[in-house]
């Protein structure tokens, strides 16, 4: 039985990137010599193994045979035969497909070090299209090394496009679209993530509402770099400047879909994008099945990002309908996070990208003050129900009154 370290950990340490796990593959061995060992088996589809110890994950060499559809569709062996080269041969990337033995020696029978060095993701064979979900990983792997300018190889991004044609992505479950997603939002360039889908058409197959966005014309006064779609990817790159938050990037990247539905008769202008990109909104998070968090910022992100930039001119009555819907009355913290967002449209746009972000910052001074108001002092009046919430209320609107400035809106 030999072991050898795999993956992430190996690729990353010749990076000099930043890793906390470590995966090992087992070669020569069988279940039973592990269990004996003391490891508990964790996987179903073929034998993973934690480890008594460390808990770190032990996987049986394996090879694999395509024999359905989807990224499930395979059937394993992990016979004792399997040999380390086969077991490589099978992932996806040649950067994933070297192993370090118990010596500290390589073993890169696919040439992933040369890859490494030439910064390329490429595949390791045409095997590779037998997966699906190998497209999210690479486009994720790409936003994941773009500071490190590292690009996804020609070659491999036709085999990617013949995928995405091919109609497999269909097949891929909205938990796994989700988990890869989740992960490339919280890469250091987000927007790399997208790119790359949209370059092997996989975007208009998985988020055809964020691909539909490309081409739109936006007005060149607001938007100077016109194509909402660049736009997004604008705003993706300040969201990811301004916060390492996967859920704040998410809201980013939705906030204008209503855009990509705009009467083509009426373009440039897009007068009620908000409440139409709030039902896509809803209808994308339900697809994906996204965590409850994700939509509870994006929607109100969505809602009311054009009224954070004009909020110094707003009715007082208006604002505070606003922190109502963002939900920052009951919960304070979300404030922050939906000023964060609307910075980020605001800055995402040719020309604007190191503005200070004025609308933003007054409104989270006006909301500061009105946490001051005092409820108790109302009760200990004798006021309660309905007569309490709106003496509480009138107090808001008072100090938000007397804060107004005259301030131009943010454009």
């Amino acid at each position: 039985m030999k072991l050898y370290l795999v993956g992430g950990a190996v690729r990353d340490k010749l990076l000099g990137y930043p890793f906390t796990e470590r995966d090992w593959v087992v070669v020569g061995a069988t279940p039973k010599e592990l269990l004996d060992q003391g490891y508990r088996q964790v996987g179903s589809d073929f034998p993973v193994f934690l480890h008594p110890k460390t808990k770190e994950e032990y996987a049986l060499a394996r090879t694999e045979r395509k024999s359905g559809s989807g990224y499930k569709g395979f059937q394993f062996d992990t016979d004792t035969s399997v040999t380390l080269e086969e077991d490589l041969s099978r992932r996806d990337l040649t950067i994933n497909a070297i192993a370090e033995d118990s010596g500290g020696n390589l073993i890169d029978p696919y040439g992933g070090q040369r890859d490494i060095a030439d910064k390329k993701l490429r595949h390791v064979s045409d095997a590779f299209v037998e997966d699906p979900l190998r497209v999210l990983r690479v486009a994720r792997f790409a936003a994941r090394y773009h500071h490190l300018g590292f690009t996804v190889a020609p070659e491999t991004l036709a085999l990617m496009t013949e995928i995405a044609d091919s109609g497999e992505l269909e097949h891929l479950t909205a938990e796994r679209v989700w988990m890869e997603t989740e992960r490339a939002l919280g890469e250091k360039s987000p927007r790399t993530y997208i790119e790359v889908l949209r370059q092997c058409n996989a975007l208009k197959v998985l988020f055809p509402e964020v691909d539909r966005l490309f081409g739109v014309a936006q007005r060149a006064d607001y938007h100077p770099e016109i194509d909402t779609g660049i736009h997004i990817l604008m705003a993706l790159d300040q969201a990811a400047a301004l916060d390492h938050d996967p859920v704040i990037r998410f809201a980013v990247l939705v906030h204008d879909l209503g855009k990509g539905i705009t009467p083509v008769d009426v373009l440039p202008k897009h007068s009620g994008h908000e409440e139409r990109g709030v039902k896509l909104v809803n209808e994308l998070c339900d697809r994906l099945k996204a965590p409850n968090r994700y939509r509870d910022l994006a929607v109100p992100v969505t809602r009311y990002h054009l009224l954070c930039h004009k909020a110094p001119q707003l009715r007082p009555a208006t604002i505070l309908k606003m922190l109502n819907g963002v939900g920052a009355l009951r919960q304070p913290e979300k404030l922050a996070q939906f000023v964060r967002c609307c910075e980020a449209d605001a800055r995402g746009r040719l020309g604007c990208e190191n503005n200070t972000y004025h609308s933003g910052a007054w409104l989270l001074k006006v909301f500061e003050a009105i946490q001051s108001v005092d409820n108790q002092a109302f009760i200990q009046k004798g006021l309660s129900g309905k007569k309490l919430g709106e003496a509480i209320n009138q107090r808001r609107l008072e100090i938000i009154s007397s804060l107004k400035i005259n301030h131009k809106p943010e454009r």
